[in-house]
Parts: C-alpha cells; structure tokens; sequence
C-alpha cells in the first residue's frame, strides 16, 4: 500500500463551469426606499461580515473538535452551541445581502482570498490555550461589526437592527469565553 492515498477530485465540465462563471452577477435593483448604489454599498459592507463570520464559525468548530484537558467537556458543548448561533449570524447575513441585490459570497475560494484573520495557530491543545486565541477572534468581528455600524448604520435601519442585534449576541457568547479566562479578580 502506498504512503499517499489519491482521492477521488471533482473536475467541471466547461458547461458546468460556463454555468457559474457569473457568481458576483448582482441584481439591478434593492430593496424599496434605497436607490441601488446605496443598497449594495450597504451589501458589500456586510459581505465583509458574512466573510468574518464565516471565519469565526469555522475556527469555533475546530476548536470544539481539538480542545481538550479538565474543562474539556464545558468548553466543548459551549462551542458547539455557540458555532450553532453563529452559523444563523451567516444566513441572516447573506440573505440580507441577497435582498439588497448583491449576491452573497460564501465560497471556499472566496473565504481564502480575502480573509480577515491569520490563521487559527491551534490544533490539539488544551481549554485555556483555545480560550485565549478565540477571545481575540471574538474580540475582531464585534470591533468589525461596530465598524459597519458606525458607517452604514444610518443609511439602512433594516440592516442596522440585524447587526445590532448580532452585535449583542456576539458580546454575549465573547462573555462566556472571558469568564472561563477571568481568574476570579477581573483579569483575563
């Protein structure tokens, strides 16, 4: 048996690859009371958001998979659930994007070419090592979400009030990793 397995690889024909040959195609129009360049300035701004919460998703599901140690199964099941909501915060996400007539880019390729984060520096290892990196991955998207707020806010209440709302929830589930970093007098 050889040391290297050949996997099997997916090959397009060039009709199947004529058929997403246009997958930044964005719709000539938004949604009512925007006028389009504004709708997808708004949707490329929170394609930026889509991108990082595809990151963070994928690095909490990694860290779920490779945390171990004492507070393995605390950190573990907070994760996963965690990467659940998370996930959620992508769709809503993209289908605004989609309503506002620009066409949501989740591709792996996408992902690659324009990530926002270095890469995750862990494997094995144990809770508090994974804590510590995921706090400051956390700490990025919300700065990176207020950052949007702050710039296209007031022209879209719609798209607002969705990353306000993930806003909130992303400080939350950033608490529940800083409190198993506190070490009980406020220090992380």
């Amino acid at each position: 048996m050889s040391d290297k397995m050949n996997y099997p690889v997916l090959t397009l024909t060039e009709k199947s690859k004529s058929l997403t040959a246009d997958v930044n195609k964005n719709a000539a129009h938004t949604v009512p009371g925007l006028d389009v360049k504004t709708g997808h300035s708004i949707a490329d701004a929170l394609q930026t958001r889509l991108q990082g919460l595809n990151e963070l998703q994928l690095i909490l599901k990694h860290a779920h998979w490779n945390v171990v140690g004492p507070q393995f199964i605390a950190v573990h099941e907070m994760l996963d659930d965690q990467v659940d909501e998370v996930r959620d915060f992508v769709d809503e996400i993209a289908e605004r994007i989609a309503a506002l007539g620009v066409a949501p880019n989740g591709l792996p390729g996408n992902l690659v070419a324009i990530r926002q984060t270095p890469e995750y520096p862990l494997g094995r290892a144990g809770a508090q090592d994974h804590l510590r990196i995921l706090d400051k991955y956390y700490a990025h998207n919300i700065e990176s979400h207020r950052f949007v707020l702050e710039h296209f806010g007031e022209l879209d209440p719609i798209s607002e009030d969705l990353l306000v709302a993930q806003t909130r929830a992303l400080e939350k589930l950033h608490w529940f990793i800083r409190a198993h970093l506190d070490n009980g007098n406020g220090n992380l």
